[in-house]
């Protein structure tokens, strides 16, 4: 997979931690598609490193789609942790 396939990996899984995870947070629509594209990133590097189970090559893979999900959950956790879970 190429890091546009990446991106927009990680803006699907932004979308659907958002959905799991409803609320507003500290940065908007912006900063919650950023953490899901990080998120991506962050999911298929743990998944690799602890879970022994590398991301495949393959933008379909069921593996892959969880990896970037859990990623994209766990960033947004820890952002709302650190900075709040409303705006003024």
């Amino acid at each position: 997979m190429g890091v546009i396939s990446w991106i927009v990996l990680g803006l699907v899984a932004g979308a659907i931690a958002k959905l799991l995870l409803p609320g507003r947070d500290p940065g908007g629509l912006i900063i919650t598609t950023l953490i899901g594209v990080a998120g991506a990133f962050v999911g298929g590097w743990l998944s690799a490193r602890f879970l022994d189970r590398p991301v495949a090559n393959e933008f379909f893979d069921l593996a892959t789609w969880g990896a970037a999900i859990g990623g994209s959950f766990i960033l947004l956790v820890g952002c709302r942790l650190l900075f709040g879970n409303s705006r003024n």
